[in-house]
C-alpha cells in the first residue's frame, strides 16, 4: 500500500505571522519544497524569526526552467506581501534550478547542497561520503514516500496501466522495459529522516519497495543541524551562501558547490 496522500498545500495567506524579538536576527520568510515541508514547520515552531512559509509542489527540480519561474514567482510574492528581511530556501541546487533566481529587497539564502538529502543527512560532507561509499543508491524519506510514489511495485503498477491506457499494451510493455533499466543503476533503497513524520507504515513501505526490486535495504537517521541552521539565520560561509539583492547562485566545480554571480549577466543554462 503507497504512502497516505498529502494534504492541500497550505496557500502563503494562511501561514501565521509571529512577532520577532530585536535582537538584530532578521525577519526570515522559508520557500521550501513540499518534501521538506513537515521537516520545516517542526523546526520553524521553536524559531519565532521565522514568520512566514510558503511550499511549492514537489517535482518541479525535473524541469529546472520551470523550478526557476515558480521559484521566482514565489520569491517576488514574498516580498510583496509580507515584511520579511530574509528568504531561505528549503532547496538545494536541485538540478540547477535555483540558478538565475534574485531578490529586489530581501536577502536570499541556500545551504551548499545538491539536493535536499543534504539538507536531512545535515552535511554535505556526510552525503558525499555515504554516496561515494555506495554510488547505487536511491533516496527514500517521509516527503519523497509522501509526496510522489517512489520505486517500487506501486510504481510499477501505476505507469503499467497510465502507458496501456495511452499507448495499448505492446507499447506499455516496451516502455515498462526501459522504465527497468533504469532502476538497474541503483542496488540500494536508504530512507532518510529526522524523526519527524516516520511511521513504522512508512519504513515498512520502503523495506518493500528494496525487496521488490532486489536492492538493500538501509536507514540513516538524519541530522537537524543544518535545517535548524538554515532557519534560524546562523548563515556561516562554509555551510550557506548568503546573496545580496540582485545576485544569483551559479553551480561551482568545487566543494562549494554555489557561489553569487550578478543577476543581471548571468544566464542559466
Amino acid at each position: 500500500m503507497p504512502p497516505d496522500t498529502p494534504s492541500p498545500t497550505p496557500s502563503p495567506a494562511e501561514d501565521a505571522r509571529r512577532d520577532v524579538p530585536s535582537n538584530g536576527t532578521p525577519r526570515i520568510a522559508v520557500i521550501t519544497c513540499a518534501v521538506l515541508e513537515d521537516e520545516v514547520r517542526h523546526l520553524a515552531r521553536s524559531l519565532p524569526q521565522v514568520m512566514h512559509i510558503h511550499v511549492l509542489e514537489q517535482g518541479l527540480h525535473n524541469e529546472p526552467p520551470k523550478l526557476r519561474s515558480t521559484l521566482q514567482e514565489a520569491i517576488a510574492l514574498v516580498e510583496a506581501t509580507t515584511s520579511a528581511q530574509a528568504i531561505a530556501l528549503g532547496y538545494g541546487l536541485c538540478s540547477r534550478g535555483i540558478e538565475g533566481v534574485s531578490t529586489t529587497r530581501c536577502r536570499l539564502v541556500a545551504a551548499r547542497a545538491h539536493d535536499c538529502i543534504t539538507l536531512l543527512l545535515g552535511d554535505k560532507e556526510r552525503y558525499a561520503a555515504y554516496v561515494k561509499d555506495n554510488p547505487g543508491t536511491y533516496w527514500y524519506s517521509p516527503g519523497w514516500n509522501r509526496c510522489h510514489v517512489p520505486p517500487g511495485p506501486d510504481r510499477y503498477h501505476k505507469l503499467l496501466q497510465e502507458y496501456t491506457t495511452k499507448y495499448g499494451a505492446e507499447d506499455a510493455a516496451f516502455l515498462m522495459e526501459t522504465e527497468q533499466q533504469w532502476f538497474k543503476t541503483y542496488n540500494r533503497a536508504t530512507y532518510v529522516d529526522l524523526s519527524v513524520g516516520v511511521t513504522d507504515r512508512d519504513l515498512a513501505y520502503t523495506r518493500a519497495c528494496a525487496d521488490w526490486l532486489g536492492w538493500q535495504y538501509d536507514r540513516q537517521h538524519g541530522d537537524p543541524g543544518l535545517m535548524r541552521a538554515l532557519l534560524s539565520g546562523a548563515w556561516d560561509p562554509q555551510r550557506f551562501l548568503v546573496l545580496e539583492p540582485g545576485t544569483t547562485f551559479r553551480m561551482t566545480a568545487d566543494q562549494n558547490i554555489i557561489e553569487a554571480v550578478s543577476a543581471s549577466v548571468h544566464q542559466p543554462v
